[in-house]
């Protein structure tokens, strides 16, 4: 037998509702690098500490990247395109590059979303460690790449 779920008095859903549009006022008023300080900051534990670490790689490895907040809360880096997204999950930091099946890997960095003709991904667990000079590479790759598109576009 099927439980049905409690039904949600009025004032418990304009609260609700309430809550939800604040949120959303308050994530309009901050800048895509507040929110993503503030998703490291919720996320709290090896999750929190992960993704601050893979954005500090990101910054270093391109100084000119450009921090968005897409896709109702996931921290995107782009330069002349997008270079990769930073997703959490309960067991995994997945740093996802846009084109990353177009990019060399000769360290072999990609271990998620290999079956696919555009994207790959870096799973990252509890207790992994990063090689940060490997990634720097395929960060400055991803924006090579992304450089030569947009040149190629201009010369048409």
């Amino acid at each position: 037998m099927k439980k049905s779920k409690p039904q949600k008095s009025k004032s418990q859903k304009s609260k609700s509702q309430k809550s939800k549009s604040q949120k959303s006022k308050s994530q309009k008023s901050k800048s895509p690098s507040q929110l993503i300080d503030a998703r490291i900051e919720e996320l709290g534990g090896w999750r929190g500490e992960m993704l601050s670490r893979l954005r500090s790689l990101i910054n270093e490895a391109d100084p000119e990247v450009i921090e968005e907040w897409k896709w109702r809360g996931v921290p995107v880096w782009s330069h002349d395109g997008l270079i990769c997204t930073g997703e959490t999950y309960k067991s995994v930091v997945k740093m996802t590059f846009a084109k990353g099946a177009a990019l060399k890997d000769p360290s072999r960095l990609f271990n998620a979303s290999l079956e696919g003709n555009t994207r790959r991904a870096i799973d990252f667990r509890e207790g992994d460690t990063i090689d940060e000079a490997a990634l720097k590479t395929l960060i400055r790759a991803a924006v090579t790449l992304n450089k030569s598109k947009v040149k190629a576009r201009k010369a048409q």
